[in-house]
């Protein structure tokens, strides 16, 4: 590897783990309460599978990148780290899917299920989850680049 795409990866994965990191402490902090029919609702994060999906997926993304800047860039561990950039990337996809299905829930409701939606009753609750979601789709969309760019090094052009 060059000394310019050691560096790019370098960024790439510094900031995949920006993303992640933002995205786990934007949707931690989201709560809010909501008082109807003197019955008071919480809404939380942790009352949705989908979102603890999201938070513990993003986590140990976050963490991958973090254990990834510090490794060396041995011909071994580059191939172990290109399978692991693939799975981190269907991981992240899969778990921004499970919690956009649910946020847009959240957000129209379901008229055949008689879902209402929530988002006016506790919409500090939904701008979070937004963030977080936006977040973790920047942090996926990173490591989608990060992988096709592993891969073409990896397939290096000159070689072939």
């Amino acid at each position: 590897m060059t000394k310019y795409s050691k560096i790019f990866t370098f960024l790439l994965r510094l900031l995949a783990l920006a993303g992640t990191v933002a995205a786990v402490v934007v949707m931690v902090t989201s709560h809010d309460s909501a008082k109807v029919l003197n019955l008071t609702f919480t809404a939380k994060y942790s009352n949705t599978p989908a979102f603890k999906y999201f938070v513990i997926v993003e986590a140990i993304a976050g963490a991958y990148s973090l254990i990834t800047l510090f490794l060396s860039s041995k011909n071994l561990f580059r191939r172990l780290v290109i399978i692991l950039d693939m799975v981190v990337t269907v991981l992240l996809s899969s778990c921004i899917s499970a919690a956009l299905a649910i946020a847009d829930v959240g957000k129209k409701g379901n008229n055949h299920a008689g879902w209402l939606p929530v988002c006016g009753q506790v919409p500090k609750f939904c701008d979070h989850v937004t963030g977080s979601l936006a977040a973790g789709f920047v942090a996926a969309v990173l490591y989608f680049l990060l992988l096709l760019y592993s891969l073409y090094n990896v397939l290096d052009p000159l070689l072939l």
